[in-house]
């Protein structure tokens, strides 16, 4: 006798109510995989670069974070949220270029891009962004630029350039590094706080401007040369010989110099 699959032998609404179960079930396995693997994707490329290569990027919101290691090669990491931009990396000659901005233009509003990306020791950086953090690190390479055109943190640390600059309008600025002779240090904010961390050996001209707050602490570099201007709003004056050139602005923030 032929033998009837157990299935078929139940009845109709038990069939069904299992069947809405096992439905049930999946939406809830489905439900709870990391929301990670459905708002966003992965960007992951390397490219040859010399050890000086020069990292050119403009990203419109999303931190990027710029790292020196002792590889010849640029490598770019990236998680994108929705809607999903597009990026287009550029190999030129001595040259590594990312436009979020002009890969985007006209497609409207586009999700957070988030970089990490490794570059040799002695690479030049210049990274923007309009919101969202920049940090870069263990970067020797001529210039280092850093810039916020709204709201967010910069950070560069155990930096050594001969000319950096940092802006953002709200935010903090800090700096940990070496003033160069000869070099150029501009940091530049509107409201939060400038960090500025150097070694006591340091040489360098200063002009340190904090209009509103007049809160300007020079802490070790304090010395007879420094004077202060419009009742407290500006430092001028030199530390050492007076090799290099260190100017911060913060409108509505404070300026401290520590020892590094």
């Amino acid at each position: 006798m032929k033998r009837i699959p157990y299935t078929t032998c139940q009845p109709p609404k038990i069939r069904f109510l299992k069947g809405l179960l096992m439905i049930v079930a999946a939406s809830a396995v489905f439900a709870s995989a990391p929301q990670v693997l459905f708002a966003q994707k992965k960007f992951d490329k390397s490219y040859p670069a010399s050890k000086n290569v020069r990292l050119n990027l403009v990203n419109r919101t999303g931190t990027v974070t710029v790292q020196g290691w002792e590889r010849k090669e640029v490598r770019i990491s990236a998680s994108l949220e929705r809607p999903f931009a597009q990026i287009e990396p550029q190999n030129l000659s001595g040259e590594i270029r990312i436009n979020v901005v002009q890969d985007n233009h006209g497609r409207g509003e586009v999700g957070d891009v988030n970089f990490t990306i490794y570059v040799p020791y002695d690479s030049t950086v210049d990274i923007e962004t309009r919101i969202g953090n920049l940090n870069v690190s263990n970067v020797q390479g001529g210039f280092v630029r850093a810039h916020i055109t709204s709201e967010g943190d910069v950070s560069l640390a155990n930096i050594s350039a001969s000319s950096v600059s940092a802006k953002n309008l709200i935010g903090n600025i800090f700096f940990d590094g070496i003033i160069k002779p000869g070099g150029t240090y501009f940091f530049k904010s509107m409201s939060g706080d400038v960090n500025i961390r150097i070694p006591l050996k340091s040489s360098f001209k200063l002009l340190a401007t904090a209009p509103s707050t007049r809160n300007i602490a020079l802490g070790s570099f304090s010395n007879s040369s420094m004077r202060l201007l419009g009742d407290g709003r500006r430092v001028v004056g030199k530390v050492g010989g007076g090799e290099a050139s260190v100017t911060v602005e913060n409108q509505r923030g404070t300026i401290t110099f520590l020892r590094r």
